[in-house]
């Protein structure tokens, strides 16, 4: 099992056509919904260690796909995202370790801590000499922290969308020359 701390030292830029930001949600409390953002960007600054390094990421808001139109607009209306005054939502690392990710998520304004579960996918080499790393991390995050709030209570109890979401980001990285 590769280790993270075999990450060279040095600029990473995320290989978005290889990688997915991606999310999941309750719908009617008896199904998941899954969504992702098309576009995003990040950076990984890697340290001489890993207390050294930096990870920050922006997603366009606009770019959610969730296989439904009308859903993708109201996800995008004032209910939800507001993107029309809230176009991007970003991350900015506070803590790297072996196994997590801790940072600050801003969504519509509001910053929140969120510590994801992080495994090191390995090194490789692709056919053009470019150095590429895989990561995946998960984290579960109240949408509500971040002004998320709308709804529907259910007549037989619960509601229409669950507050929980989870966040799962399936990413690899391209190392800068």
């Amino acid at each position: 099992m590769a280790s993270i701390t075999e990450l060279p030292a040095g600029t990473w830029t995320v290989d978005a056509s290889h990688s997915e930001l991606g999310f999941v949600a309750r719908h009617l409390m008896v199904t998941k919904v899954r969504g992702q953002f098309k576009e995003f960007e990040g950076t990984v600054k890697v340290g001489e260690s890993l207390s050294d390094s930096q990870v920050t990421a922006v997603a366009q808001l606009a770019s959610i796909d969730t296989g439904s139109a009308d859903r993708d607009a109201h996800l995008k209306s004032a209910d939800f995202f507001d993107v029309e005054n809230n176009p991007t939502m970003s991350f900015t690392s506070t803590e790297v370790t072996a196994d997590s990710l801790k940072g600050d998520l801003t969504i519509k304004g509001v910053t929140k801590p969120v510590v994801f579960d992080l495994e090191f996918g390995g090194l490789a080499t692709d056919p053009w000499g470019n150095q590429k790393a895989g990561f995946e991390a998960t984290a579960e995050i109240n949408r509500k922290d971040w002004g998320l709030e709308w709804n529907v209570a259910l007549e037989g109890g619960g509601v229409l969308v669950s507050e929980k979401i989870k966040i799962n980001l399936d990413i690899q990285l391209l190392k800068a020359a």
